[in-house]
């Protein structure tokens, strides 16, 4: 079975990789909106609560202009107002309507927006919603030439399906009254928390396992060599036990061929895309269940025959019974989440698979030595950078790559998320880090780990505050998490003296037991 699923996780690895950032909905680059007198709020998502006839209806989300007062930050102080047309639509020009503290609806284009909320303002308009004439939002600023901007009521874009929708409801004849605020975000939400602790927690268990299965296979070496045996298994690539090596060559490769993904990404976002992600995530997710549940089990003595007695399946070779009884399960769960994975908790499902995969990927794919571990690393370092200065689109709904838990006290919603490359990458050079401890039979204190771990958590740690500092702007994490992760190791091993072995072996050396057999001889 080894190799199909060894096939599989490194194809999912490679798809994982899609999701190392994410970038925001709103188009407008603020270098390009410099800040000037009367013309220098923050940029700020405003909601907009209906009310058709006296009834509630849809509350829709537009953005704030450059220019304007503050809105209010809590509903209880925003005033409900009633909405009008503008005559002409465009309000270029002095509205045919007379305005006794009414929010007017306007088109956008023929004229600046500051002249739109000048005129809005001069007719007796309290606010102005201005409909874009594209389905994003668009960040409204001031026209270059403009010096002296005096706008005092509140300016708010609108994306052009709610524009729509609230215009044919007023030409029905329909009182319709609207409220403006703008809550704010705090400042760190406990879902970034929970991630964090996801993440670190991933990785953790990831290492252990991984340094436990290097050692095993270790004392298994040493025990054939003892017994003078001449078939052992190899140390180099795939090992017998499904371990996957990664040298230099496919640690350049994997970030080329993932930028050729995210292209592919960019070029065929739709439907029948995502569902293909879908499909490879719930495949590789079935995997990593599986795997991480068999492990499990395979430590109570319940299951400990079941896990040795293994049936030959077509294609998968020697399979166990105990992993033909848990498969059935670990495939309806994912069949049921990629069912139902729009509903509002199907991201507890996303997770559960996940962090089974992410676990499963780190156990068997494996670097070698540190030089392998900082070519991989530095390749998606700059790839990291690269897409998302140049807008990363991974970050967006329905690509499941992704750990996520929704914003719990956010008045806005969403989900905190990180990408499973943010956790992956360098989840292997700190799963390498114990392994060498263990083989090493270093003391944590002594050792690598430690010091990896802590490095990635302080990393992923300023990746969540550049978020926060940046308003929630799409941030590189890996920008961040490499030069803690990548510079700790490096700097802690050229200090100790062991920086030459962890480049070229990645192991310690161990005398060979013949030698010692002939000593106490």
């Amino acid at each position: 079975m080894d190799s199909p699923r060894n096939l599989l996780l490194l194809s999912v690895l490679l798809v994982c990789t899609l999701a190392l950032a994410s970038a925001g909905d709103i188009v407008h680059q603020d270098d390009k909106a410099p800040k000037k007198p009367g013309c220098e709020n923050n940029f700020v998502l405003v909601k907009v609560p209906t009310w058709v006839d006296h009834e509630e209806e849809t509350e829709y989300v537009g953005v704030g202009a450059r220019f304007g007062p503050t809105l209010e930050s809590k509903e209880k102080h925003a005033n409900q107002t009633i909405l009008t047309l503008a005559d002409p639509p465009d309000c270029c020009s002095t509205p045919k309507n007379k305005l006794t503290g009414e929010v007017i609806l306007v088109h956008r284009g023929h004229c600046s927006f500051t002249t739109k909320a000048k005129v809005a303002e001069d007719a007796g308009a309290s606010a102005v919603l201005i409909v874009n004439n594209r389905t994003e939002l668009f960040k409204m600023v001031c026209e270059p030439n403009e010096t002296a901007i005096h706008i005092n009521i509140p300016v708010v874009m609108l994306p052009q399906d709610a524009g729509a929708t609230l215009e044919n409801t007023l030409k029905n004849n329909s009182l319709v009254a609207v409220q403006l605020y703008s809550p704010k975000r705090p400042l760190v939400d406990i879902a970034e928390v929970f991630l964090w602790l996801m993440a670190v927690g991933t990785i953790l268990s990831a290492s252990y396992w991984s340094a436990w299965s290097a050692r095993e296979a270790a004392y298994e070496q040493d025990k054939l060599l003892k017994d003078a045996s001449d078939e052992f298994p190899s140390t180099e690539g795939t090992c017998s036990n499904g371990i996957v090596d990664i040298n230099m060559t496919s640690a350049v490769l994997f970030v080329v061929i993932a930028s050729c993904f995210l292209v592919m990404l960019y070029k065929l976002m739709s439907f029948w895309f995502v569902e293909v992600l879908v499909v490879l995530f719930c495949i590789g997710g079935v995997e990593g269940l599986q795997t991480c549940l068999v492990a499990l089990l395979s430590c109570f003595r319940w299951f400990e025959q079941s896990a040795e007695s293994f049936v030959k399946v077509p294609f998968f070779g020697a399979v166990s019974y105990l992993t033909l009884v848990v498969s059935p399960f670990c495939i309806a769960f994912a069949v049921v989440w990629a069912v139902f994975r729009r509903i509002s908790f199907a991201w507890i499902g996303q997770d559960i698979l996940g962090i089974t995969l992410i676990i499963t990927v780190l156990q068997i794919v494996r670097v070698p030595n540190l030089k392998v571990g900082t070519v991989l690393l530095s390749c998606a370092f700059l790839y990291d950078i690269f897409w998302v200065a140049r807008g990363d689109r991974s970050g967006e709904d329905g690509i499941p790559m992704l750990l996520k838990i929704p914003r719990m006290f956010d008045p806005w919603g969403g989900y905190s998320i990180i990408g499973f490359g943010d956790i992956i990458l360098p989840g292997l050079l700190v799963a390498f880090s114990l392994r060498y401890d263990w083989l090493a039979k270093k003391s944590l204190r002594e050792g690598y780990f430690v010091w990896a771990m802590t490095a990635y958590g302080l990393g992923l740690l300023i990746t969540y505050v550049a978020l926060n500092l940046m308003d929630g702007h799409g941030q590189p994490a890996l920008l961040y998490i490499v030069p803690f992760t990548l510079g700790t190791f490096l700097s802690l091993g050229k200090k100790r003296g062991d920086l030459k072995t962890l480049w070229t072996r990645g192991e310690p050396e161990r005398p060979c037991p013949h030698i010692q057999l002939q000593h106490s001889q």
